[in-house]
């Protein structure tokens, strides 16, 4: 039995590392991004503004209301009217474009 756990740690401990790793390289990869994105604070108008209209709108859901807003390569995600954060889309990311 105590082989088996050893068996199932050994296996379990690798992956769980090697994916931090790779997570860590995502979020360096998307800080490094030159793709332009609104900023933290921006508001609707100003990101439309800038933007143009997104591609789909969702929410708001939840309290205090979330609403995310989808463009082609990232999603803009606020609260109330605000941004919260804006993240680059998973391939965006991995291709650096």
């Amino acid at each position: 039995m105590k082989t088996l756990w050893m068996s199932v740690a050994l296996l379990v401990f690798p992956a769980t590392g090697m994916s931090e790793v790779l997570l860590i390289d995502a979020v360096k990869a998307e800080q490094k991004s030159s793709i332009p994105r609104p900023q933290n604070g921006d508001s609707m108008v100003e990101v439309e503004h800038r933007f143009g209209p997104p591609k789909a709108r969702q929410g708001p859901v939840g309290n205090p209301p979330i609403t995310r807003w989808d463009y082609e390569n990232f999603s803009v995600y606020f609260e109330h009217d605000k941004v919260l954060t804006a993240v680059l889309k998973r391939d965006k990311v991995i291709s650096g474009r």
